[in-house]
C-alpha cells in the first residue's frame, strides 16, 4: 500500500475557497480545448453528455470524436462542438486508429477525454496508444470506461509515456485495474490505484493525487454524494466535469476534487423535484454552473 503524506481531507466548501480555480482572462482560447473522444455507434449520447460537461465547467472550446454514423446528428445535439467522424468496426465501435484529422486534433487539445462510449477493448487500446503519441506536450488526458479497460492491460502505458492522466473509474472499473477485489476503504484503493499508475484517480468521491518523488500520495473523499447519482451517464458527466476544470487551468488534483464536490452539488440541487433517486444524468448538466458559482 502506498504511502499516505497525510490524513485523508474532506471535501468542504471552506476546503475549495480555499483553492479557488483559475479564472481566466481573455476569450475562448484563454480556457483551452477539450477533445472528447468515444461514442460508438450505439453509444454517442455518453460523448454529448462529457463534452456538454466540459463547458458547464468551463472550457472554451469543445471537440467531440465519434463513430462517423452518429457524427452528423451529434453535431445537430451539440452545436457549439466541432464533431468528427471516426472509421467504424462492422460491429459500430470505434477503431483502433488515430488518423490524421485526429492526430492534429490531439496535438492542439489541452484535455483528451478517452473513453466515453467506446465498447470495444482492444481498438481503444489501439485508439489511446495513438492519442498519446499524437498529443501536444502538455496535454492532459481524462481516462474513462473503456480506456481504462485498455490501460488495465497495458499498466504502464500512461507512466512510460510520461503524460499527466485523471482516471475516473467506477467500482467494476477499479477492480479491473487492480486486478483484485476491491476493498471497503475507497481512500485506499483510490491511493493504490495512483501509486500503481502515476495519475490522479477519482474513484466516486474519493480522490488520490499522482505520487510524489518520494512515492507518498495524497487523499481527499467527497461525503454529500446521494443514490441519484449511481444513475446511466453520472460517471460521463464526472468525467466530462473533470476535464472542463483541467481546461480552464486547474491542477489534475483540484480538479478531480472540485468535480466530486461540483457532481455531487449538482445532484443535490436536482433531489426537490425529482427526488433523490429520480433525475437523469443530462438534467446534471443545467446544474454544474450553478454549483460552481456558489464557492466563487
Amino acid at each position: 500500500m502506498p504511502n499516505r503524506s497525510e490524513p485523508t481531507s474532506v471535501i468542504t466548501p471552506r476546503v475549495l475557497r480555499d483553492w479557488q480555480l483559475p479564472v481566466p482572462v481573455g476569450g475562448k482560447d484563454a480556457r483551452g480545448t477539450v477533445l472528447v473522444v468515444g461514442g460508438s455507434r450505439f453509444t454517442p449520447g455518453a460523448v454529448l453528455l462529457a463534452g456538454v460537461a466540459a463547458l458547464r465547467a468551463g472550457a472554451g472550446v469543445l471537440q467531440l470524436a465519434v463513430a462517423e454514423s452518429t457524427a452528423a446528428a451529434l453535431s445537430i445535439q451539440v452545436p457549439e462542438a466541432l464533431v468528427v467522424g471516426l472509421t467504424e468496426t462492422g460491429g459500430g465501435s470505434v477503431r483502433g486508429e488515430c488518423g490524421e484529422r485526429l492526430a492534429g486534433l490531439a496535438a492542439e487539445a489541452r484535455v483528451i477525454a478517452v473513453g466515453p462510449g467506446l465498447d470495444d477493448v482492444d481498438e481503444t487500446m489501439g485508439l489511446l496508444k495513438g492519442l498519446l503519441d499524437a498529443a501536444g506536450p502538455e496535454t492532459v488526458f481524462v481516462l474513462d470506461a473503456y480506456a481504462l479497460g485498455a490501460l488495465s492491460r497495458s499498466p504502464d502505458l500512461v507512466r512510460e509515456s510520461e503524460r499527466t492522466a485523471v482516471l475516473t473509474p467506477n467500482l467494476t472499473e477499479a477492480r479491473f485495474l487492480l486486478g483484485h477485489d476491491v476493498g471497503d476503504d475507497l481512500d485506499d484503493t483510490a491511493a493504490e490505484l495512483a501509486d500503481r499508475y502515476g495519475a490522479v484517480v477519482s474513484l466516486y468521491g474519493h480522490i488520490a493525487s499522482r505520487p510524489s518523488p518520494d512515492g507518498s500520495v495524497r487523499c481527499w473523499r467527497e461525503e454529500t454524494a446521494d443514490a441519484g447519482l449511481g444513475t446511466s451517464g453520472s460517471g460521463d458527466v464526472r468525467t466530462g466535469i473533470v476535464a472542463g476544470l483541467l481546461s480552464r487551468g486547474a491542477d489534475p488534483a483540484q480538479a478531480a476534487c472540485w468535480a466530486a464536490w461540483a457532481h455531487a452539488t449538482a445532484g443535490q440541487r436536482l433531489i426537490p423535484a425529482h427526488g433523490r433517486i429520480g433525475f437523469l444524468a443530462r438534467e446534471l448538466l443545467d446544474e454544474i454552473g450553478p454549483a460552481l458559482a456558489m464557492l466563487h
